[in-house]
């Protein structure tokens, strides 16, 4: 059909091979937005064609056995989509689940944009629990060499990601890093007194925030730190190699990434639906779900502009995501191909639009 082949012509790069392996590349994104699963039997389901649906099977697992994806190209195409020029918040965190007794344990780093992370370096790693600080600067590294350090305006991470060699990486680096710690972290303040983080804010009360003006150190580095206790009691400690009034606030964006797991795992495409566990074809199959997730939200943010806004519920809140907006229209156009071409067209014309670029408004399912 004339919209896959325009396409396959968006996605050409992406992956190497053949003119077959690209096509078949577009199918399975597609089926996989209809489906709304990454499971192979489902995709297969979903695929158009006149092969049978067991042929249809043994196809993608072929695809996902030999095709070789240019991971730097989609990364360079995902940032060039969604950001202009300018530093960006990365934030990093890790997603796992079981497959049997096997354990699927990935690295994700992701660019914070509006309410949404986007996934744009990962690493499937070959073991449980947490990552070591040359893995975390590997994932980091990747994303340096390509854009270049002076585009990080912080990296947001959880307790997990603390550690004397790794806020050494950092600082070594030249990479400004908002992460959360532990609040019996002990610190070590300019007067050689050592205390527990969370004893420097006991009198903090609910809803207060407060900034340490001085440098203290914690795992052998002079960091700043800042503390909020939430309207719940709970107390967050934030550190940073960089002083800042928004050291809380910067973190807090960090919650994009869990919205992102969700998206790729229940409330979308159900990742753990997959019956991989060899960990490059995870990472083949985590390229494709970053793909279908920057096209949804692209989607819903064009839909929500130009088509029909999301409704609000009587809290204020939306009754769903601009992912879900997105991806709902998505399906529609996919289900309606190829009657109504022109609702598909205009999914397919959203692909590595530069930002702040209008399309235009749709009149009776066209594109004026």
């Amino acid at each position: 059909m004339e919209n896959i082949s325009e396409l396959s012509v968006m996605l050409n790069g992406f992956i190497k091979g053949n003119k077959l392996r690209l096509t078949c590349f577009v199918k399975i994104l597609i089926s996989m937005c209809l489906v709304k699963t990454i499971n192979l039997a489902e995709i297969a389901i979903g695929m158009q064609g006149k092969a049978k649906q067991a042929s249809r099977y043994r196809s993608l697992q072929r695809f996902f056995e030999q095709v070789v994806f240019n991971y730097d190209v989609i990364a360079r195409g995902i940032l060039n989509w969604f950001f202009g020029e300018g530093k960006l918040y990365l934030a990093m965190d890790r997603t796992n689940w079981k497959w049997g007794k096997k354990g699927i344990n990935i690295l994700v780093l992701s660019v914070i944009y509006n309410s949404a992370a986007i996934p744009i370096f990962w690493k499937v790693l070959n073991k449980e629990g947490c990552t070591s600080p040359t893995e975390r600067m590997d994932i980091v590294q990747r994303f340096i060499d390509i854009f270049g350090v002076e585009r990080i305006a912080g990296l947001i991470a959880d307790r997990e990601f603390v550690g004397k060699e790794w806020f050494r990486l950092l600082v070594h680096n030249k990479i400004p890093f908002f992460i959360r710690i532990k609040d019996n972290t002990i610190a070590t303040r300019k007067n050689g007194k050592k205390r527990k983080v969370k004893q420097l804010f006991k009198s903090l009360k609910r809803g207060e925030k407060r900034i340490i003006a001085e440098e203290s150190t914690i795992f052998n580095r002079d960091l700043y730190i800042t503390g909020a206790r939430s309207l719940a009691g709970d107390l967050m400690v934030v550190v940073s190699n960089v002083k800042s009034e928004d050291a809380i606030e910067i973190y807090l964006k960090r919650w994009q990434i869990e919205t992102l797991f969700g998206y790729l795992k229940s409330k979308g495409f159900r990742f753990e639906d997959t019956h991989m566990t060899d960990g490059e074809k995870i990472e083949k199959v985590m390229a494709l779900l970053s793909i279908g997730f920057c096209w949804a939200l692209k989607t819903g943010e064009w839909r929500n502009e130009n088509r029909e806004k999301i409704k609000l519920k009587k809290h204020k809140r939306p009754e769903k995501s601009i992912f879900r907006h997105g991806l709902d229209f998505l399906r529609e156009a996919i289900f309606k191909m190829p009657r109504k071409r022109k609702l598909f067209k205009i999914c397919v014309r959203l692909f590595f639009v530069p930002p702040n670029f209008h399309i235009g408004k749709v009149a009776s399912g066209g594109v004026l």
